[in-house]
């Protein structure tokens, strides 16, 4: 299980992610949003901005949008986009637990929490409150709780016949870290928005194997490290090589689905922080 770099993480999600996993939650935000005739918007974590040049083209020319992501190299292939589609969109890299903007910059502020670590996800939705206008939106999207149930509930037996049984109390960390719908809102709360909203859509991602499961790039590059990231490294194959076996003992020639639900919260930023 060797990492891959941040080039070959960007390409992977250009060609995997952004046209699967990230199109779940982007259909989500385009029924609910609805964008301002002009101003400044900012996308957080917009890897290689298919969806905010959707979001640009919907909108027109008044709306100037500035898109950021932490890889740079996603944002090299999203520079690439915009200048073959004569995009005004621009990008910027940032890391989205410390924005490098001032306070009360934006009229909009978009904020793609689909593949945030569970503990980033507070402090990422206090900046992005913190750099919009009062008065402005702040929409936000990421799984909530019992989200990836079916595999949690095989990592725990995967973990103990690894030898490995000391760590089920990481899967019971990762299990309830996973924020509720009404956490998501009360978090926006506290964070200073009102006229707080939320909707939910349950997505499935089918699998014909654990093979399949554990190849597929979603997988492999994007939430199995997280998932594995409390095992030693050394023992980090011996669970993997059990979980596609447990998987494929438990589905008998049928799919294993991986279930999540998809939310997306808005909110108003006060006019008094």
């Amino acid at each position: 299980m060797v990492p891959k770099s941040q080039k070959e993480l960007a390409f992977l999600h250009d060609l995997y992610i952004a046209t699967d996993w990230g199109e779940r939650f982007a259909e989500l935000v385009d029924a609910h949003l609805e964008l301002p005739k002009e101003g400044r918007a900012l996308y957080v974590e917009a890897a290689t901005g298919g969806h905010a040049m959707a979001l640009q083209e919907k909108a027109g020319k008044k709306l100037q949008l500035l898109c950021s992501d932490q890889n740079e190299q996603c944002l090299e292939l999203a520079r690439v986009k915009a200048a073959a589609l004569h995009e005004q969109t621009e990008f910027q890299r940032e890391d989205a637990s410390a924005l490098s903007f001032d306070n009360d910059q934006f009229d909009l502020v978009l904020g793609n929490a689909s593949l945030t670590l569970i503990g980033d996800l507070r402090r990422r939705l206090a900046e992005m409150v913190r750099v919009a206008r009062p008065g402005g939106t702040v929409v936000w999207w990421l799984p909530t709780f019992s989200s990836f149930g079916e595999f949690f509930s095989i990592y725990w037996e995967a973990l103990l016949n690894a030898g490995l049984e000391d760590h089920g109390v990481d899967v019971e960390q990762m299990i309830t870290a996973l924020p509720t719908i009404s956490d998501a809102e009360t978090w926006a709360a506290e964070n200073g928005l009102t006229d707080i909203a939320s909707w939910t859509a349950i997505e499935e991602f089918d699998y014909e194997s654990g093979e399949q499961f554990l190849n597929s790039p979603l997988i492999m590059d994007f939430l199995l490290p997280n998932w594995l990231e409390p095992v030693p490294e050394k023992a980090r194959q011996r669970v993997a090589d059990e979980l596609a076996r447990i998987i494929d003992e438990e589905r008998h020639s049928g799919q294993f689905s991986l279930t999540v639900k998809a939310t997306l919260a808005v909110g108003k930023k006060t006019s008094v922080q």
